[in-house]
């Protein structure tokens, strides 16, 4: 018979429904359960393309007897941390203070019934093995404590509820802003810089598009090239290696190794947005073709693959297949040989490493560019466009052979902020790169969040088959008014900026801490929790106090609006000290920084309908990181007084940094020449 989670609309929770464990999803039920019985609950958190949450379930949740012992003992509450990122924040964090060491998932936390932890750890093993006790005794062992230590529980709980209320930042009386961060920033990047391979550290090895987005900001405004080199450099190594789907396009979460070259297999919807746009900066920078067909690639994967029919992208992709991590994309020579012509092979095998030995798990291949095209052509003595040809000719046959595979599962659950986060890339890409069905996509999937997700001027945070529930979270209000701002620069529509303006108030009615500055990762109104985070560092996702400043503080100069600038500017305020401390964890601040500093330009172009299409196009060939384009054709009426510029005929430019703008321009190679000098630091 299926438990309770066969009514949630959590896929991962979904995938425990048929589980002999008495599961709740987490909610009043349970935690009502857990203080009239008296028993400790037994939390488990991890999300739907988790391999390790697979391995755990198969090994202990399916299994009768250990379920049996569960049951007994505990009240047990599955969650999705993708659903419910707030508990996440909450027990990752109190998971390191007992623990002191690092989290992820599963997570496997005990709870006394007023839901503060006592004991855990991540993933346990049905028998002790890899310096780990089995699960059955352990859960004896964690229950007999449970009844026999209460009062030595009851002090740790105290201590940690106390570390807790004092980890939340407090603002300094006097904050002196300046540019030192940015420059420690990058020395910090640079010791961690790893000059063979790209990216920073050892394995296992993450994109870290924040860090890579910073360093291409920072060349652009101070002209650093050793951070613009380092960027590059991870960039093209990453889409060199296996990380990078080099048949379906897109990436997956992190590499094992430090090459990049074999991934965890599950591919996220929240790398691939930034990653996009980052690639698209990367081709405008360079005109090296290899990074438009990146951008191309993840482009073409999340609206093949992740977009519902009704417009929201789907959150996941699993790292296995037929309960097999990775069979989904590894292949046997012998299979590609079977499928492609001598020539082809020849040159494929070559390309992606097939002719060397395997390089996942001692058997398969998992393709990366081991041979640049140019060898190739040398080696083989042809030209490099008729092996390009054959490279070409290679991969389309690869990948239809693919997709006739069984696929890995796809988590359709729709979340609000990792939707804003593709919206964001296929916009910003879609108006450099002139790709305007990106444009088109990412319009969709903002119109859907509108329509499905926007309740009574408040979202929701999550959606699937048509049901949108959760009381939606920081990281979900300051992404989506972050991409929607991207939105306006590659199609100015006046729902968007009126719907940005809807979110920025809501984020200071709600979340703002008004007193210390920064918001809290809930709003005033969630359900009451043993802590309320407030996190500044970026992680797998930007801040979302870092973005929710960095937006404010553009939207800010947009419509002249003086509550969000001030908001922005208390947020970088109550940050600003463990900024100038350990700068490279606040990458999405240090942005925040640049423009506090040096405010962006805004350049607003005024046409008729379809007027100034040519204009747009070349102003968004620059790479102009610190530049707002919005493009106004026709008439509009409502719009806030900093965009509220005539219509001449022609095409009329004014290009504005904060209140003052210069004189209007109807030479569009003059207006190129303004923005060069203003984003080099003065017109």
């Amino acid at each position: 018979m299926p438990n309770r989670l066969a009514q949630e609309t959590s896929p991962y929770l979904q995938q425990h429904a048929s589980n002999p464990v008495d599961w709740f999803p987490w909610g009043e039920e349970a935690l009502r359960c857990a203080r009239e019985r008296n028993k400790p609950i037994l939390l488990s958190i991890g999300y739907s393309a988790c391999h390790w949450c697979h391995v755990m379930a198969h090994e202990s949740f399916g299994d009768a007897e250990v379920a049996a012992v569960m049951n007994r003992l505990f009240i047990n509450i599955k969650v999705d941390r993708e659903e419910r990122p707030d508990l996440d924040h909450i027990y990752q964090a109190a998971h390191a203070m007992l623990t002191q060491r690092s989290g992820g998932w599963p997570l496997t936390l005990f709870l006394t019934p007023d839901q503060t932890p006592f004991f855990g750890g991540t993933y346990f093993p049905k028998q002790a093995r890899y310096n780990l006790p089995g699960f059955v005794p352990l859960l004896e062992q964690v229950a007999e404590l449970f009844r026999t230590r209460g009062e030595d529980i009851a002090r740790q709980n105290a201590s940690l509820l106390h570390i807790f209320a004092a980890s939340l930042p407090a603002a300094a009386e006097q904050v002196s802003f300046n540019s030192a961060p940015l420059d420690g920033a990058c020395s910090e990047l640079r010791r961690a810089f790893d000059a063979s391979h790209g990216g920073f550290g050892g394995a296992p090895k993450f994109p870290q598009p924040a860090g890579l987005e910073f360093l291409l900001r920072h060349a652009a405004r101070g002209g650093d090239l050793e951070a613009r080199n380092m960027a590059l450099h991870t960039l093209r190594r990453m889409a060199d290696g296996g990380i990078h789907d080099q048949l379906g396009g897109g990436f997956c979460r992190y590499s094992v190794d430090e090459r990049w070259a074999i991934p965890h297999f599950e591919k996220m919807l929240y790398d691939n947005g930034p990653l996009l746009a980052l690639y698209a900066d990367a081709y405008v920078l360079t005109g090296e073709a290899a990074f438009k067909r990146v951008a191309q690639g993840i482009a073409g994967w999340a609206m093949r693959e992740m977009q519902s029919p009704q417009g929201g992208f789907y959150s996941s992709l699993d790292a296995d297949s037929e309960h097999r991590e990775g069979k989904f994309y590894v292949w046997m020579p012998e299979q590609a040989a079977s499928l492609l012509s001598t020539d082809e092979y020849a040159v494929a095998a070559a390309y992606y490493g097939l002719n060397q030995p395997p390089n996942f798990e001692n058997r398969y291949w998992n393709l990366l560019v081991a041979q640049p095209l140019e060898a190739i052509a040398q080696a083989r003595d042809l030209p490099q466009e008729q092996v390009a040809q054959l490279l070409a000719s290679a991969r389309q046959k690869l990948f239809a052979s693919r997709e006739k595979r069984i696929r890995p599962g796809c988590d359709e659950k729709i979340l609000v902020s990792w939707n804003a986060l593709m919206i964001k890339g296929l916009a910003h890409a879609g108006r450099m790169l002139d790709e305007p069905a990106w444009i088109v996509s990412a319009q969709r999937a903002a119109d859907f969040i509108r329509a499905a997700l926007w309740r009574n001027g408040r979202l929701l945070a999550a959606c699937k088959d048509g049901k949108a529930h959760l009381n939606a979270y920081l990281d979900d209000y300051a992404f989506l008014l972050d991409a929607l701002l991207e939105l306006l620069q590659a199609e100015f529509r006046p729902a968007d900026l009126e719907f940005a303006r809807a979110l920025a108030d809501v984020l200071l009615e709600q979340f703002e801490d008004r007193q210390q500055g920064g918001f809290f990762f809930t709003s005033h109104d969630h359900e009451k929790l043993i802590h309320r985070p407030k996190p500044g560092h970026d992680n797998a996702t930007p801040s979302g106090n870092g973005i929710a400043a960095f937006a404010l503080q553009r939207l800010g100069h947009l419509s002249a609006e003086p509550r969000y600038l001030d908001a922005a500017e208390r947020t970088l305020k109550l940050y600003y000290p463990a900024l100038a401390d350990q700068p490279a964890g606040f990458m999405s601040m240090l942005m925040v920084l640049q423009e506090y500093l040096a405010p962006p330009q805004i350049v607003i172009l005024r046409s008729a309908p379809g007027g100034s299409a040519a204009w747009h196009r070349q102003l968004s060939q620059h790479y102009w990181p610190a530049t707002l384009i919005l493009a106004l054709e026709g008439e509009f009426a409502g719009l806030p007084e900093t965009l509220a510029k005539p219509l001449y005929s022609g095409v009329s430019a004014w290009v504005c940094q904060g209140a003052k703008c210069l004189p209007v321009s109807n030479d569009c190679r003059h207006l190129i020449d303004v923005c060069r000098a203003g984003e080099a630091g003065g017109h």
